[in-house]
C-alpha cells in the first residue's frame, strides 16, 4: 500500500500501464457512458442524501444517518476487490485514516460484492472502517450511480474469467460508478467526486482538505 503522501493518481497510473492492452476498450466504454449521461444524476454539493441502511462486514445493519451522527463522513462507492483501481483507492484511504480522523472525519466504503468478499477486501487492505455491502446495487441505483455493463463488456470480462454475477450475487450485470462524497450531520453533500471513468478517483488529500475547511 502506498504512503498517503504519494498521489493516488500516480498509483492508478501504474494500474493503467499494467493493463495497457485494455485501454482502448475502456476508452470506448467510458466514452459511451459519458455520452449517455451516466452519473449526471448523482448527488451534488448542497444536496441532501436520503437515508438508507446496508449490511456491514461486521454483520450489523448500518444507516447513513448513524454514520454521519459523529461528524463528516467520507462515503466511497467502489466496484469491489476484483477491481485493482478500487483496491488501490481503498488502500490509500486505509493509509489516510489517521489524517482523516485528525480533521474529525470518518470513512465508509460501499461495495456490491457478497459471500464474504467485502470482508476479505477489508482484511486485505487493513482498513479499520467497516465496508457496507450494497446488495443488488440498491443504494447505487437510488443515487444515480449504477449502470448496465452491457453485452460487450460482459463478454469481455467473462472471456477473462471475471463473472460479475458470481461476485455480486445477481445476473443483472450492473456496475456502480466509483464516487466519493463528504456528507455532514444533516446528510448534506459538502464534497462530491463522480466520474464514470473508473480509472480516475478523488485524491484522499483533497477530500481531507475539504473536510478541514468545513
Amino acid at each position: 500500500m502506498q504512503d498517503i503522501l504519494t498521489p493516488l493518481a500516480d498509483v492508478l497510473g501504474r494500474c493503467r500501464e499494467a493493463g495497457a492492452a485494455w485501454e482502448p476498450v475502456y476508452d470506448e466504454f467510458v466514452a459511451g457512458l459519458r455520452s449517455a449521461g451516466v452519473g449526471d444524476l448523482a448527488p451534488a454539493v448542497g444536496d441532501i442524501v436520503e437515508d438508507f441502511a446496508l449490511p456491514s462486514t461486521s454483520g450489523a445493519i448500518v444507516a447513513l444517518s448513524a454514520l454521519v451522527a459523529d461528524g463528516p463522513l467520507v462515503l466511497s462507492f467502489n466496484r469491489g476487490g476484483w477491481c485493482p483501481y478500487c483496491r488501490n483507492e481503498l488502500s490509500a484511504w486505509a493509509k489516510a485514516e489517521t489524517a482523516l480522523a485528525a480533521v474529525g472525519g470518518r470513512f465508509t466504503a460501499i461495495v456490491g460484492e457478497i459471500s464474504g468478499r467485502a470482508a476479505a477486501l477489508k482484511a486485505e487492505i487493513g482498513m479499520g472502517a467497516d465496508l457496507l455491502c450494497d446488495v443488488d446495487h440498491g443504494a447505487a441505483l437510488s443515487l444515480g450511480l449504477a449502470f448496465s455493463a452491457g453485452p460487450k463488456l460482459r463478454d469481455l470480462y467473462l472471456s477473462r474469467g471475471l463473472d460479475l454475477a458470481e461476485a455480486y450475487g445477481t445476473d443483472s450485470w450492473f456496475l456502480p460508478v466509483p464516487a466519493t462524497f463528504v456528507i455532514d450531520r444533516e446528510r448534506r453533500v459538502r464534497f462530491a467526486f463522480v466520474d464514470p471513468d473508473f480509472r480516475v478517483r478523488a485524491e484522499p488529500a483533497d477530500v481531507i482538505a475539504a473536510i478541514a475547511a468545513i
